[in-house]
């Protein structure tokens, strides 16, 4: 296996003495950089084919930026999904004949440490690509620093357009940020008035009432439920930003009743799991031992763990959400041989959303380096912005300069998917996508209060 080289500097990273030249080319920043990171490298001979970028011959560094990998699921998928990626490279040649290694930094979901982790993967670890970045807030935390180290960010998790009107506004200067995934936050709002307005006549749902955390990846989605929801046919009931603290929704839930809405429509996640239990079956003793009179569905995070359904005892059962994809879902030929290779690696556990869009993130950038023969920035970004690219939750292709957003993943209603939380014969809880058809597994089930 591939090793780093030099002595170790007292932190458990080894020091990188073969980086030399790449830190010349950097831009040092003044915040203070630490934290250990975890190392992944080929096995295979190193040959140097690449031209430009930063280590000569040495391995090309991926570097990945996720929250608490080693408590948080969404961290921990982003992970994951990278070293999988990662992993492919190396077991196909490396890259140009390169070895490739990533390194991680454990971003806290904090603005000021995702900014540390940046600059430590940058200047220290000298990451040749960053991928990543789950909280809007980190990612605009960096997107100076993305700028002034002029090195691509490919963004796996965070929504925000904030960063992509940067790239409007100043293309020169912040064009080096692509998202491959998922949808801005606009395009994730849009989802949402395609999947209520396909899915209501089917479900029986004439009235909602629109429910969002508030964060601020829930700002442009909740400016378009405001644009867009007026044209369906669809009555909204009520609409409510509800704080991040929240922990009990009762009050919430009893306005929601008595607005006669035949759906709590949400938009959460970071929070989610109160809103959903007390929903099914409220576990407070002042409250009634029975689940609310409305159905749940919409964007809920948490829900898009595959081990949820036994973590909260079942409570999600009949509740449905919008994911990238699932384990047993097919959105491309990739999706299934990622799974599989994820299930093998991690003992059997399944990605959340975020993995996938890391899996992606990796692979594409090894596919653009590969077509384009280098590693320099100007020439990566002309062939990002042309490229259309099969990946494991859809194709993957950014809008074009000109574009209200762009260098974010175009939006294709097709390669978004809502499942819901049924129980089969085993009494074990399945991912059963409901919509859209091209991709539905099963018919949406009502839930049987209802």
């Amino acid at each position: 296996m591939t090793e780093r080289n030099g002595s170790d500097n007292g932190k458990g990273v080894p020091e990188r003495t073969d980086r030399g030249n790449d830190l010349k080319r950097r831009h040092y920043l003044t915040a203070a950089t630490g934290a250990a990171s975890l190392s992944v490298a080929g096995c295979l001979e190193t040959v140097g084919s690449i031209s430009g970028g930063s280590g000569g011959e040495g391995p090309i560094t991926v570097g990945v930026l996720a929250p608490n990998p080693d408590s948080d699921f969404i961290g921990r998928s982003i992970v994951r999904g990278a070293e999988i990626g990662v992993k492919h490279a190396n077991e196909n040649g490396g890259i140009g004949g390169r070895d490739v290694e990533l390194v991680v930094g454990d971003t806290n979901s904090s603005p000021l440490e995702g900014r540390r982790q940046y600059q430590r993967l940058v200047l220290e670890e000298g990451a040749d690509v960053t991928v990543g970045v789950f909280t809007s807030e980190v990612l605009v935390n960096i997107i100076d620093d993305i700028a002034e180290q002029e090195t691509i960010h490919l963004t796996a998790g965070a929504a925000t357009t904030k960063v992509s009107q940067l790239v409007k506004e100043e293309y020169d200067k912040y064009k080096y940020h692509f998202r491959v995934g998922p949808n801005n936050d606009y395009d994730l709002g849009r989802n949402q008035i395609d999947f209520v307005d396909a899915m209501a006549p089917k479900a029986g749902w004439e009235s909602i009432a629109v429910i969002a955390e508030d964060y601020e990846w829930t700002k442009k989605p909740w400016e378009v439920y405001q644009d867009q929801l007026p044209e369906t046919d669809l009555d909204v009931a009520l609409e409510r930003r509800y704080p991040p603290a929240t922990d009990d929704f009762s009050s919430l839930y009893n306005d929601v009743q008595e607005s006669g809405a035949d759906l709590a429509f949400i938009s959460t996640a970071h929070t989610g799991t109160a809103a959903l239990l007390d929903w099914s079956y409220p576990n407070r003793p002042e409250q009634p031992p029975q689940p609310q009179p409305f159905a749940f569905a919409g964007i809920h995070v948490p829900m898009q763990l595959p081990a949820y359904y036994d973590l909260v005892d079942g409570a999600c059962r009949f509740a449905v959400t919008q994911t990238s994809a699932t384990p047993t879902s097919e959105i491309t030929s990739k999706t299934q041989p990622f799974v599989q290779d994820y299930q093998a690696q991690f003992q059997g556990s399944n990605p959340v959303y975020t993995g996938y869009h890391a899996y992606d993130a990796v692979d594409l950038f090894a596919h653009a380096v590969e077509e384009t023969g280098t590693l320099d920035s100007d020439e990566l970004i002309a062939f990002l912005e042309d490229v259309s690219f099969d990946g494991s939750a859809g194709t993957v292709a950014f809008y074009v300069k000109d574009h209200d957003y762009p260098h974010d993943l175009t939006y294709n209603v097709k390669d978004n998917v809502y499942f819901q939380w049924q129980e089969n014969d085993d009494g074990e809880g399945v991912q059963e996508i409901v919509w859209p058809e091209k991709h539905a597994t099963t018919e949406y089930v009502t839930p049987p209060w209802l």
